[in-house]
């Protein structure tokens, strides 16, 4: 081999050594005239903040580590799990569930009102556990109103510990109310509580019960239909088919807007809606009978009234307990052909309280409502009572007819009733003249009452020769309020106190009078009678009061004398004796009062009820002064103020 070849072949070899030698370090030269920044021998691991990071196995490991960890407090949870189940199904625990409480209701789904009836509460505890401080709740309809809702009755009874796999039954006994054919439901609630917790459970259930019959009928007799300002009466009879005694049962009517009541038989017992029918027999029969108006309603408007009765409240005399029974009567509305409507001083009502002094103006005012006109048509007017002077009746293009006490107006009188045309009105008037309410000759004039009967009636002609007799009616009741009377009167020389001081008065030094209030009435009775006055400042009270029984007292504060009489009974001062009562009061004059005559009371004002007019009367009465013109003996100067 030539020298030249066996060198390179060594040059190669050495090179090749080099190139596998884990120690050879190659230096790069860079032969272009740019700068190389220096390079950086490459590391085994990567470094973070200048740490190396974990090799990959080492981060396989740490993560098997965690997956073991959890992995083994899953299986711990579950076992755990599994033991607690096991104990409570095993051990009992104190889990309860409704669904293993079975409630039973037996018993007879029909009844009739007012009669026992009686239901066996079953009650089944299936649970694990016994069911502690145990109430049995009922809830049913107290009465027999629609609306069951609004009075419902609560019983509740306690039951203890019911053990678990125990069976429970409760008898109970309750009365139902309601109208024949209506269905009572009957709540049943119960309420337990289990150990070791405060919580209170529920379980409900309902029992339908229906009423076969009423322990009381109700029924009613009346139009059903009227026509706007006619009068209507309510016929109501009530029927005790229970077969015990029904005690203190009471009758109540709600009256629809529009009516005014005028009368009934019997009369109420509380206010004019309610009738205390007193203990009913079994079979008894009442009946009540109402009269009244229909005012200030409209055509096609329909007036329910509602007839309930049932047991008197305990704690209200006017109102019942229990409603055995109800019931419902509509009426109506519908406008009349021919319409007439009665006018007393100008008001359209049913039922008036006047003055006995005054004159009564009545007016009848008609109206065709017809599509077609009426021919002859005749107004009368009938007057009743015993209260108006016959010898008095003032009639306006009319005749008074007095041994019939009836007012007529016609085609013979008025030339414009022979036709009155479609829509079109008119109106006739008279005039009655009370009786006075006392007379020496008759004496007092018992419930003094004047009524008033109006008819129209009139003919419409149809087709061919036919003709229709029309009319309508309306009515009022008139009564009379009593003349009632306040005299209050000063003395000094008489009355039942002796009087004290200087007559005349004198001025800083004290004289007391004598001060009496009289009440009277004539026909009707004064309910809630009350007098009050005011003393001024320069008076004073002495408390001496005459009969000492009565109820008047003094009011320092405001200075005000009040006497509650209560009652005057009808005649009273009139053709009985008076209500009647009297108190000192004291006088001090002032110099600044000296040749003045002072006010010893300031004005009375008496206010009542009157029980037959039902209107609330008030009577008022001027001051009284030192002048004391009550007393006959009193000198005429001794009223006056001297130093």
């Amino acid at each position: 081999m030539p020298l030249d070849d066996k060198n390179k072949l060594n040059r190669l070899e050495e090179l090749k050594d080099k190139l596998f030698s884990k120690s050879y370090q190659t230096k790069i030269e860079h032969r272009d005239s740019y700068s190389r920044a220096p390079v950086n021998d490459v590391t085994d691991s990567w470094a973070v903040g200048g740490k190396t990071e974990k090799t990959n196995a080492e981060n396989f490991f740490m993560k098997t580590s965690r997956f073991k960890k959890f992995f083994l407090f899953s299986v711990v949870f579950f076992i755990l799990t599994i033991g607690y189940g096991a104990y409570v199904f095993l051990a009992g625990g104190n889990t309860v569930s409704n669904d293993n409480i079975d409630v039973s209701i037996m018993g007879n789904n029909f009844t009739a009102g007012g009669e026992e009836l009686q239901l066996i509460v079953g009650i089944t505890n299936k649970n694990r556990t016994a069911l502690d401080l145990v109430d049995l709740v009922l809830e049913y309809p107290k009465g027999s109103e629609i609306d069951s809702s609004k009075d419902v009755e609560r019983m509740r009874i306690s039951l203890g510990t019911i053990p678990s796999g125990a069976v429970l039954n409760k008898n109970l006994k309750l009365v139902l109310f309601g109208q024949q054919g209506s269905t009572r439901t009957i709540k049943i609630s119960l309420e337990y509580r289990v150990k070791g917790s405060n919580a209170i459970f529920l379980k409900e259930k309902t029992y339908d019960v229906n009423i076969s019959s009423t322990p009381i009928s109700l029924v009613v007799s009346a139009p059903s239909a009227i026509s706007p300002n006619q009068s209507i009466t309510l016929n109501i009879r009530e029927t005790l088919n229970a077969t015990k005694l029904a005690p203190k049962t009471l009758m109540k009517l709600v009256y629809p807007s529009g009516f005014q009541f005028i009368s009934s038989t019997p009369a109420p017992s509380y206010g004019n809606n309610v009738w205390n029918l007193g203990d009913l027999a079994p079979g008894a029969e009442h009946e009540v009978t109402v009269t009244g108006k229909m005012i200030d309603v409209f055509d096609g408007e329909e007036k329910t009234f509602n007839i309930s009765s049932g047991s008197q409240s305990p704690t209200d005399k006017s109102a019942i307990g229990v409603v055995f029974n109800s019931t419902l009567h509509t009426v109506t509305i519908n406008r009349a052909f021919v319409e007439a409507n009665l006018f007393i001083n100008g008001v359209p009502q049913a039922e008036y309280a006047v003055d006995a002094k005054t004159p009564i103006s009545a007016e009848i005012r008609y109206a065709n409502n017809l599509d077609t006109k009426i021919n002859n048509l005749s107004i009368h007017a009938k007057i009743t009572g015993n209260a108006f002077n016959r010898q008095n009746i003032l009639v306006q293009q009319g005749f008074y007819e007095s041994s019939k006490d009836t007012v007529t107006w016609d085609k013979t009188s008025m030339n414009t009733l022979r036709e009155v045309n479609p829509g079109d009105s008119g109106s006739v008037t008279f005039l009655v003249t009370p009786l006075s309410l006392f007379s020496s000759a008759g004496g007092i004039l018992p419930n003094p009452t004047i009524n008033i009967e109006v008819g129209v009636s009139g003919q419409q002609s149809v087709q061919g020769s036919e003709i229709n007799q029309l009319s309508s009616s309306t009515s009022a009741v008139i009564r009379m309020i009593s003349d009632v009377g306040l005299a209050p009167k000063a003395v000094y020389y008489s009355g039942p106190f002796t009087n004290t001081g200087p007559i005349p008065p004198r001025a800083e030094q004290k004289t007391t009078y004598t001060i009496t209030w009289n009440l009277s009435t004539t026909s009707n009775s004064i309910s809630n009678a009350q007098v009050k006055s005011t003393l001024p400042s320069w008076m004073s009270f002495t408390g001496n009061i005459f009969p000492a029984g009565e109820n008047l007292t003094y009011n320092s504060s405001t200075r005000q004398i009040t006497w509650n009489a209560d009652r005057i009974q009808k005649g009273a001062g009139v053709t009985g004796t008076a209500r009647e009562v009297s108190f000192q009061v004291a006088l001090t004059p002032s110099l600044s009062q000296v040749g003045k005559t002072p006010i010893i009371i300031n004005d009375a004002v008496l206010t009542g009820h009157d029980d037959f007019a039902n209107v609330d009367i008030r009577v008022t009465r001027g001051a009284l002064d030192a002048s004391v013109e009550g007393d006959p003996t009193f000198p005429a100067s001794g009223g006056i103020v001297v130093k």
